[in-house]
């Protein structure tokens, strides 16, 4: 039995949410273990009707699941921040989920950017630490509104958080790593960062990443990528990424071009991980209020993520069912992951993998 707390959240979440659900119940039949569902409304109709985001007593409530699925933060009524910030960052940081894990992966079928590129080219991980960096909040402004105004925010690191993002990116490396999975000659975890001039703080990142790596996973090869030139090769060169470590900042941006070339956020997914605690897993797209209750979005990347809880838990046998479910929906049924473009509505899409996991 699996107790998971349920935020459907704004816009299109609650569709795509429901979809989510739909396919791990169906999992869950398939492979004879049962989940809990427990719905919270946190969100822009909350906050609208009470001016809660998210109490410091939600917190604690969800700290007695063993996973959170989310569906979409943001509502066009609402200031930009606002929720995301109350909700989103407060959740991160209050329950400590310091791993923002972001498959990068370019499943049949569906379309990228990338000229000449297939799955068998963008297929990577990116590890991204989730608690320090600019995200702090440390800084602040001076003489604001006058000529001589300062503003400074601070990217902020500690050896302790450092090290606990590094280990957990090379145990994932070992576990998951392109040899682990049978699709190449060695498992390789890259450091993404700017040690040529964040002299300080990635200074930090790689000293540590050399050391742990000597000392501990010697199996894993290293790499190390400036941050701009990361993103030069994810265009030129995707197939050469394994699993990239990087920190918070630098992980915002390359995780949203990852999206792009996998064929946008309609099929992105990520888990915000606390390995010692609750965990977090949500689509990368936003709320899409335009489209809110046209039944037309893709739902794809929810059920995804739905899939990324189920082998957080250890399930790993009912994520890989509703991966390869995704595989074949994506290849063999789908016109388009774009809104209303699909051949199918948002539920005739949940249907299609559902029935697909329960053969």
């Amino acid at each position: 039995m699996y107790k998971i707390a349920v935020m459907p959240g704004d816009g299109t979440g609650p569709e795509v949410t429901a979809e989510a659900v739909k396919v791990l119940k169906a999992a869950a039949d398939k492979f004879g273990f049962k989940v809990e569902l427990t719905e919270f409304d946190f969100g822009g109709e909350r906050y609208k009707r009470t001016g809660e985001t998210l109490p410091d007593s939600a917190i604690d409530e969800l700290r007695k699941f063993q996973a959170i699925l989310l569906g979409a933060i943001g509502h066009p009524d609402v200031a930009p921040g606002i929720l995301e910030k109350g909700i989103l960052l407060k959740a991160r940081f209050a329950l400590d989920q310091y791993i923002n894990l972001r498959p990068v992966k370019l499943f049949p079928g569906v379309e990228t950017p990338l000229k000449d590129k297939g799955p068998e080219h963008i297929d990577f991980t990116v590890v991204r630490e989730n608690s320090g960096d600019l995200y702090t909040g440390t800084g602040g402004i001076t003489m604001k509104g006058t000529p001589h105004e300062v503003a400074v925010q601070s990217a902020v690191y500690t050896r302790f958080q450092v090290d606990r993002c590094l280990r957990y990116a090379f145990y994932y490396t070992r576990k998951y790593g392109k040899k682990a999975r049978g699709k190449g000659s060695k498992n390789t975890l890259a450091l993404c960062g700017k040690t040529n001039v964040l002299t300080y703080v990635y200074d930090l990142w790689e000293r540590a990443f050399h050391e742990m790596g000597q000392k501990e996973f010697p199996d894993i090869e290293r790499e190390y990528y400036h941050v701009d030139a990361t993103c030069m090769w994810f265009v030129k060169n995707p197939e050469w990424f394994d699993v990239i470590v990087t920190g918070n900042m630098f992980g915002d941006i390359i995780t949203d071009l990852g999206a792009m070339i996998q064929g946008g956020m309609g099929i992105a997914a990520g888990g915000n991980l606390n390995p010692e605690g609750v965990s977090m897993f949500e689509p990368i797209g936003g709320s899409a209020p335009k489209y809110t209750g046209m039944g037309v979005i893709n739902p794809l990347a929810a059920i995804c993520s739905a899939q990324m809880m189920l082998e957080t838990l250890g399930e790993q046998k009912a994520a890989d069912k509703i991966d390869a479910a995704v595989r074949y929906i994506t290849a063999n049924k789908l016109k388009s992951l774009a809104a209303g473009r699909m051949g199918y509505s948002t539920s005739q899409v949940g249907d299609l993998v559902a029935e697909k996991v329960a053969e």
